[in-house]
């Protein structure tokens, strides 16, 4: 029965091709959409604040948040599992991100030197100490507010726009996600290169 469990855990902690993972994630958007329902973990944030009261304060707050109650158990689900796969099933693996050789050479290109099998789930810029310099500052809190203001402008987060948006064949989703894509490269080959060019 351990080896079993154990032999699952492994099966389960190895990334999945994309001929396994693809037509899950299709078959899920299916029964989403079959049953009226689209996913994203932006709007969690809208329901939780509908469920405290933000209604009385503000229109857009003024939502049946009961009704979106299976999201909400969806991004509960996901901090629980996270938290527990890397405490109680992967060990000391948990703390590390599994990154192609590739990502490792770009990083180590733009001054953050890191190791393969060494890089670190959460960079070392993203930290309280970091808050206490400018750059840090830029990164995690307008970085944050950034995310956030996209978020609600473009309506709807990169799992809502790139999954749901995109299963539906939404245009302002390819819209939304061609931004996402635009966005990401311009930071990673622009403004971290001149926000840290040295080693962290």
């Amino acid at each position: 029965m351990k080896e079993s469990i154990e032999a699952f855990i492994t099966f389960l902690s190895q990334p999945w091709p994309w001929y396994v993972a693809g037509p899950l994630l299709a078959l899920v958007m299916f029964i989403l959409l079959y049953f009226g329902h689209e996913f994203g973990i932006s709007e969690n944030l809208r329901l939780m604040c509908a469920a405290d009261g933000a209604d009385e304060l503000n229109e857009f707050f003024k939502i049946d948040w009961k009704n979106g109650g299976w999201n909400l158990m969806v991004a509960l689900g996901a901090v629980i599992g996270g938290y527990m796969v890397s405490h109680y099933f992967l060990g000391s693996e948990g703390n590390i991100a599994h990154v192609s050789d590739a990502t490792v050479a770009s990083l180590n290109e733009i001054g953050i030197n890191v190791k393969q099998g060494e890089v670190p789930m959460v960079p070392d810029f993203i930290s309280w100490e970091a808050l206490l310099n400018w750059r840090g500052w830029l990164m995690i809190a307008g970085g944050g507010f950034l995310v956030g203001f996209g978020a609600r402008y473009a309506g709807g987060c990169t799992s809502g726009h790139a999954i749901s948006g995109l299963s539906a064949l939404q245009v302002p989703s390819l819209i939304a996600v061609m931004g996402f894509f635009i966005g990401g490269l311009f930071v990673n080959y622009a403004i971290i290169p001149l926000l840290f060019p040295w080693t962290l």
